[in-house]
């Protein structure tokens, strides 16, 4: 298989290991339904074999036969020995075909690509994880490997947002974060149900509800672009730096490896030198129309 390992000063550096484009056969093992257009995916290699490693905020290419492939971040433990997990919004002609897949199923998986979050870089800091909808998908390994190394960070807090409570990721293991007493859990919904007991209104508006150093702070923010934007800005407002601020940044990728240019980003390409980017590296670019 095809890894990266980080390197903050540049790109991610793949490692000397032969074909990057060749699909491996995975098998699934179960096809979970979290909400009406999300579904998750846990495959295993149909040859056996070690999964390869991961880290958090990294992605894979997910090939259906005759369809294409998609760039899906792995959203599982990267601290433990478990199935590649996916979680994926039903969003296009191969996402559509992967949904149909059932236990036995066979997919092929490229990877993982990609540069990583900064979970090592923020020892001995505050870390804040605000998510909007899927984004919490990619910011989930951060969190297993953040819970994994407790002792290693200071205060960690969780914002998650979603449009309606129907639209929320990974309930019961929220239900689970925000019971321990080492963090803190924000979840809000644009609009509210009936029995919705919880916060109303845009994710960003939570952050000021946390208790956090701004001058010693890491941010990893993952959502829609609009949405990271005023996340972006809240934080501004309080004196986060730039350089510590990151972002998980989506483009249409299809080669993974920097061949092809779907998924450059003015002068960057997402796939080797993300996804994962400190701010200051793309602040120019951010909001940018045509880029």
């Amino acid at each position: 298989m095809y890894t990266v390992f980080e390197n903050r000063q540049g790109t991610a550096v793949p490692e000397s290991l032969p074909n990057p484009l060749l699909p491996v056969p995975y098998r699934v093992l179960q096809n979970k339904r979290n909400t009406h257009d999300v579904f998750t995916l846990d495959v295993e290699p149909v040859n056996g074999g070690n999964f390869p490693h991961f880290l958090p905020g990294q992605f894979n290419m997910l090939y259906f036969f005759g369809k294409g492939d998609a760039a899906i971040s792995i959203s599982g433990d990267p601290t433990t020995e478990q199935p590649f997990r996916h979680t994926i919004r039903r969003a296009g002609v191969v996402t559509q075909a992967l949904e149909k897949l059932k236990p036995g199923g066979v997919l092929g998986i490229r990877g993982p690509f990609g540069v990583p979050w900064p979970v090592k870089e923020a020892e001995g800091q505050d870390v804040l994880l605000v998510a909007g909808g899927i984004g919490l998908a990619p910011l989930r390994p951060a969190m297993y490997t953040l819970l994994a190394n407790r002792d290693n960070y200071r205060k960690i807090s969780l914002f998650h947002g979603a449009r309606t409570p129907e639209d929320l990721l990974y309930v019961t293991e929220l239900e689970q974060w925000r019971s321990r007493l080492d963090l803190q859990v924000w979840v809000s919904v644009d609009a509210a149900t009936r029995n919705w007991m919880g916060d109303v209104g845009v994710v960003t508006k939570l952050i000021a509800k946390a208790s956090f150093d701004p001058l010693n702070v890491v941010a990893l923010i993952c959502g829609p672009e609009i949405m990271m934007r005023f996340t972006i800005q809240e934080l501004e407002k309080i004196q986060i730096k730039s350089d510590k601020i990151f972002l998980s940044m989506e483009r249409n990728m299809k080669c993974a490896v920097g061949f092809c240019g779907h998924c450059q980003y003015g002068p960057h390409f997402l796939c080797k030198e993300g996804p994962v980017f400190r701010y200051d590296q793309v602040q120019s670019l951010l909001g940018k129309r045509e880029v």
